[in-house]
C-alpha cells in the first residue's frame, strides 16, 4: 500500500515566461539563478517519495540516490520544487543528466554511484506535516524552504541562492550561459504559488556567433530546406558541428534551398559531425546534406554545453563579408 501525498502527483510546477530584460523594482522581486538541470517537484508522504518532471513524467527511477536521500529525511508529508543537477569537476553537466535517462536499471545504478545527483531547492508548495503553502506569498515560502534545507542538511540537498537586489541579479545574468546557469528567474515576493501558470519571468543571456553552414536537412516530406547545420573550426582546423537553426522564413525557403543545393557535394563537417548517438537521436538524425564550407550565418544563442549550442539558435543574417575560416570555437568558449 502506498502513501497519499499532500498534492496530486500530476500537479504542474509554476513556470516562467521569457523576457528580454529583468524586471526592476527593489522590494517587489526576488531573483534566482536559472539552473541548467531537470526541473523537479519532489513529493514525500509518510515514507514514499515521488519525483516528477515538468512534463509530469516520473523521474525517480533515473535518480534512485535522490529518492533514497529524501526517504532518509525525517520530515514527512511535504512537496518541494527544485532542479536536479549533476556536478562534474566543479561544473554542472547537462550531458551527465541526459545519460541517466537510460532504459537499463543496472546502468542507472552504476551512474548514480559514480556521479550522484543533487536537488537544488527554490520553493516549497507544501511544508512538512502537510501544511499547504500554495496560497502564501513567495516571501513566506522562501523562509519555509530555507528552514527545510537548514533543518535537514542532507548532502544531496542544496538551497538555491536568491537576492532582492537588481544589480546582483544583473551580475548573475552576465555570468550565465556557459556553465551551471543559463539565466535568471524573477518572482514577485507577494505572489502565491500558481501551478501550471507562467507567473514568473525568465531572462537568458543572449549572445551571437558567426557560424559556417556545413550542411542542411530537408523538411520532412519536402524538398525545401528545414534547418541549417552549423559549424565552427577547432584548434586543429577541423570544422565541428555545433548546432542548428531552423528559423528560416517561409517565403525565404525556396531561395535558400537553391543556394544550398549549389554547394552540395562538399566535405561538410571534417571534425565532429551531426547524427551521433544521443538521447535525442531519431531516424532522421543521420540524414543530412554535406556542403562546401562557403556560407556564413550569424545566429543568436543562449547556452553552450560541451562546445555545442544547447538549444536551437535564431538565424539573424547571412554574412557574405565573413570568411568561413574566421568562424572559430573561440567565439563560444
Amino acid at each position: 500500500m502506498t502513501d497519499s501525498f499532500a498534492l496530486p502527483l500530476n500537479t504542474p510546477p509554476m513556470e516562467a515566461k521569457a523576457a528580454d530584460a529583468l524586471p526592476d523594482g527593489e522590494g517587489f522581486w526576488q531573483y534566482e539563478p536559472k539552473w541548467d538541470g531537470f526541473r523537479c517537484l519532489a513529493f514525500k508522504g509518510d515514507t514514499d517519495v515521488d519525483l516528477r518532471a515538468k512534463s509530469g513524467k516520473p523521474l525517480g527511477r533515473y535518480f534512485p540516490e535522490l529518492v533514497a536521500m529524501l526517504r532518509q529525511v525525517k520530515a514527512r508529508n511535504f512537496v518541494v520544487d527544485g532542479e536536479i543537477v549533476i556536478e562534474l569537476e566543479g561544473q554542472l553537466s547537462f550531458d551527465a543528466l541526459q545519460m541517466r535517462l537510460h532504459p537499463a536499471e543496472s546502468r542507472i545504478r552504476k551512474l548514480s554511484a559514480q556521479t550522484p545527483a543533487r536537488l537544488i531547492l527554490f520553493d516549497m508548495p507544501v511544508a512538512p506535516g502537510g501544511t499547504i503553502l500554495l496560497g502564501e506569498p513567495l516571501s513566506q515560502r522562501r523562509r519555509a524552504v530555507e528552514g527545510f534545507v537548514q533543518d535537514y542538511a542532507e548532502p544531496g540537498l542544496r538551497l538555491s541562492p536568491s537576492t532582492t537586489d537588481p544589480a546582483a541579479a544583473r551580475r548573475w545574468l552576465e555570468e550565465a550561459g556557459h556553465g551551471s546557469t543559463d539565466g535568471v528567474v524573477a518572482k514577485l515576493l507577494a505572489d502565491p504559488y500558481r501551478p501550471g501558470e507562467r507567473a514568473m519571468v525568465k531572462v537568458k543571456r543572449l549572445r551571437t556567433a558567426d557560424c559556417v553552414v556545413g550542411g542542411f536537412r530537408y523538411l520532412t516530406g519536402s524538398k525545401e530546406v528545414g534547418s541549417l547545420l552549423l559549424g565552427l573550426y577547432d584548434d586543429r582546423g577541423k570544422l565541428d558541428h555545433v548546432g542548428f537553426t531552423s528559423t528560416i522564413g517561409r517565403d525565404d525557403r525556396a531561395g535558400v534551398t537553391r543556394k544550398l543545393e549549389k554547394l552540395r557535394g562538399g566535405p561538410g563537417f571534417t571534425g565532429k559531425a551531426p547524427g551521433g548517438p544521443s538521447r535525442w537521436s531519431t531516424q532522421r538524425s543521420g540524414e543530412w546534406e554535406p556542403l562546401r564550407p562557403e556560407l556564413v550565418v550569424e545566429v543568436r544563442f543562449d547556452h553552450v554545453t560541451g562546445d555545442r549550442f544547447r538549444h536551437g539558435t535564431k538565424l539573424l543574417r547571412w554574412r557574405p563579408d565573413k570568411a568561413p575560416r574566421q568562424c572559430t570555437m573561440q567565439q563560444i568558449q
